[in-house]
């Protein structure tokens, strides 16, 4: 249950990383109603999911997922750029994570 607790964080950082960019300097006040929810249910479950699972692997799965879905996010919608460098820090990230999830046994 941890680890759906911890999925359900991560994609909600990602919808908190979304809106800080869609909240346009902070002047779109529903996008800033979003970001604030987001900013603070993400935080919880986090905080839910190291109830039962390692700190520096919640952390580090949360984290690195918040990164590869804004990543994704940054390329679907706003155009950023893909290159190999990109998609290789990604990959590298998913590399972290499972490390970090074998080390912990």
């Amino acid at each position: 249950m941890a680890w759906l607790i911890l999925a359900v964080a991560a994609v909600i950082e990602v919808i908190w990383a979304w809106s800080l960019k869609a909240s346009e300097g902070f002047t779109n006040k529903p996008v800033i109603a979003v970001m604030l929810v987001a900013m603070l249910a993400t935080t919880w479950l986090l905080s839910m999911a190291t109830k039962t699972l390692p700190l520096g692997t919640t952390y580090a799965v949360w984290t690195g997922m918040g990164i590869i879905g804004s990543v994704v996010i940054g390329i679907l919608v706003y155009g950023e750029q893909a290159s190999l460098t990109r998609l290789g820090a990604i990959a590298l990230i998913i590399c972290g994570i499972g490390l970090l999830k074998l080390a912990e046994g």
